[in-house]
């Protein structure tokens, strides 16, 4: 199993390293002070806890969490406080503004690792549960939801960075004539199939494909013109021909086949992100209509 990864943010030396020592069961990440502790939540991989000094030259503990907390990326990710302030109201501020636990110097080791192996465990399970409610139970690739958030999300950030944004719509063709020769179970079979292969043809980190329904799929590529996103819908209709799911239908080849409408358009504020979709389908009826098996491609 994976090990957690911690950062623990200290002005000491000592107690930084005295705390690795301490968590030596876990990956840690260490910070001298709120504004290192900052650029690397920009930068990396995001913890599974932060343990947060309050008292630290320029930004102390409770205006790191503050942001921490005000920020979509890392909101999620639980803070305990372990530092030398002891009194009640010091304590109250630092649960009051998101922290999950408040440790007082001088501390016990064992105490420590217990809190947060409890703080851990609890974060854990809200992963699973998180994950669990975003991957669509049959295809285990990101669901109708997550496609809706991610999408906000990267139609946003290509608003903001002035960067071209694609999307393509992806439809079996004729699944319920497939569903009714083979039955629901081999048509199960070929969307989990069909799934995996397209997911198997996005080579870029942030390239994201979710279930949109039925047997609709789509995929969302970040900084990406007409041309990036023909060549990907193109990359995925013939690897899906290449599975050769066998498909005996009144017309065409003899075998599963998919139909793709991709849509690329440089966002701009004054348009919804739905926008894009009701494009990106609009190219997907054109592939419909023009005999299936192909794909259509349009940008703004």
């Amino acid at each position: 199993m994976e090990k957690n990864t911690i950062m623990v943010v200290d002005d000491q030396t000592l107690n930084l390293y005295l705390l690795k020592d301490v968590l030596n069961e876990y990956k840690v990440i260490l910070a001298k002070d709120g504004e290192q502790a900052l650029k690397i939540l920009e930068e990396e991989i995001l913890p599974d806890l932060i343990l947060l000094d309050i008292l630290m030259p320029g930004m102390s503990g409770f205006e790191v969490i503050k942001i921490i907390k005000d920020n979509d990326r890392t909101r999620d990710i639980p803070v305990i406080f372990i530092t030398g302030l002891n009194s009640a109201e010091d304590e109250e501020q630092g649960l009051n503004l998101g922290a999950m636990d408040y440790i007082v110097k001088p501390f016990n080791p064992a105490i420590v690792r217990a809190r947060i192996r409890n703080t851990l465990k609890y974060r854990n399970q809200q992963k699973m549960l998180e994950t669990m409610v975003h991957i669509d139970g049959l295809t285990e690739i990101p669901n109708r939801r997550n496609f809706d958030i991610i999408l906000d999300r990267e139609y946003k950030s290509a608003v903001r960075n002035k960067r071209w944004l694609s999307l393509i719509m992806i439809d079996v063709d004729q699944f319920k004539h497939y569903n009714d020769n083979y039955g629901h179970a081999k048509g199960d079979e070929a969307l989990i199939r069909i799934a995996k292969t397209i997911k198997s043809c996005l080579k870029r980190p942030d390239d994201f494909v979710a279930r949109y329904g039925g047997e609709e799929f789509a995929v969302i590529l970040p900084d990406t013109d007409e041309g990036g996103g023909r060549k990907v819908a193109e990359n995925i209709r013939q690897a899906i021909n290449s599975l050769r799911i066998k498909h005996q239908k009144p017309e065409g080849d003899p075998w599963l086949t998919i139909s793709l409408g991709s849509y690329s358009s440089m966002p701009n504020a004054f348009r919804k992100e739905n926008s894009l979709i009701e494009k990106a389908d609009a190219c997907l009826y054109k592939a419909k209509h023009n005999g299936k098996n192909c794909t259509v491609c349009e940008q703004e």
